[in-house]
């Protein structure tokens, strides 16, 4: 008996690797759950689930919003990297979660155990000048902070968040120092601005263009490669002979380990999804700036802003603090 042992189990395994081959072929039998690292009724959670509602047309079967915040998003971000690797539990992955945190230490990941399908969008960074401030335009902005070193304040959403790192890293590259101040969120710290009671303010255009456009701020830069249309008479770094462009962004993760074939599906799905035109005008609506890009694209620019944010984290002194 024991000589057909080998060609039972040889069988055996065949059976089990066309059963599994033909499972993922069927790819989705049910539900897709995709989780959400913050709390119901963000940007993130609204954007989520307009994809959701799109994706279903394209992927075959429908998917399934469950929030799970905690840890500046990193106790959804690991649930979704330690799911089994099958597909049917994906994650939004967001830049403080994937990109800074882990700098910050007391996450249980790292962007080795992500595996990235699609960038969905990012937030563009704006610094505006607030009531009051000692200068009118950028070039001014930054004259004063040359001739008053550490003294020009500039409010950002939170300390270590990415609007204190687009700040600190521009600081950085142009050799300027600034005297950052964190607030409770980018609307106290807009709402300050507006008060005069600090000189700049970091936030996302959705944050300040109400007050850029009734006059109460002045819009200085915007942190891309290129003038936006919100913005068109607001310069870039690179014309200021400044190489430096930071800005928030999410997509689509999931666990490392999903069979090609799964993988391929999804990554077809969401790239159109993320070019669908309905869901482009549902996201510009809600003042989402989309920015598909591949799941390849979307690694290279997590890694170069985890690479940028480590340097500065270090620099201010906060590598570490979580550990």
């Amino acid at each position: 008996m024991s000589k057909f042992l080998p060609a039972l189990t040889a069988l055996g395994c065949g059976v089990l690797f066309t059963a599994a081959s033909a499972y993922s072929a069927d790819y989705p039998v049910r539900p897709v759950q995709v989780i959400v690292p913050y709390s119901a009724g963000g940007g993130t959670d609204l954007s989520a689930r307009i994809m959701a509602d799109t994706m279903e047309e394209y992927l075959g079967n429908s998917l399934v919003v469950r929030n799970q915040h905690g840890g500046g998003g990193s106790i959804g971000t690991s649930a979704a990297i330690h799911a089994r690797p099958d597909g049917y539990t994906l994650g939004m992955g967001a830049q403080g979660p994937l990109a800074m945190l882990p700098h910050y230490g007391g996450v249980d990941y790292s962007l080795g155990d992500v595996e990235f399908l699609a960038l969905m969008g990012r937030n563009l960074i704006v610094v505006a000048g607030c009531q009051g401030a000692p200068f009118e335009d950028v070039e001014g902005f930054i004259d004063y902070a040359r001739e008053h070193p550490g003294e020009v304040r500039v409010g950002n959403s939170g300390a270590g968040g990415a609007n204190h790192i687009a700040i600190a890293g521009f600081g950085n590259a142009a050799g300027l120092e600034f005297n950052n101040m964190p607030f409770a969120g980018a609307s106290a710290a807009v709402t300050t601005c507006v008060g005069g009671h600090i000189d700049a303010v970091v936030a996302s255009p959705a944050e300040v263009m109400p007050q850029i456009e009734a006059g109460s701020l002045k819009a200085l830069l915007v942190m891309e490669e290129e003038r936006i249309d919100a913005l068109p008479d607001t310069p870039v770094p690179e014309e200021l002979g400044i190489d430096f462009t930071w800005s928030a962004w999410k997509g689509v993760i999931a666990p490392v380990g999903m069979p090609d074939d799964v993988k391929e599906t999804l990554s077809e799905a969401l790239r159109n999804t993320f070019q669908d035109e309905k869901f482009l005008a549902r996201m510009e609506e809600m003042g989402e700036f989309v920015d598909y890009r591949s799941g390849e694209d979307y690694r290279e620019l997590a890694e170069r802003d985890s690479a940028v944010a480590e340097e500065i984290i270090r620099q201010l002194g906060m590598y570490g603090v979580n550990q």
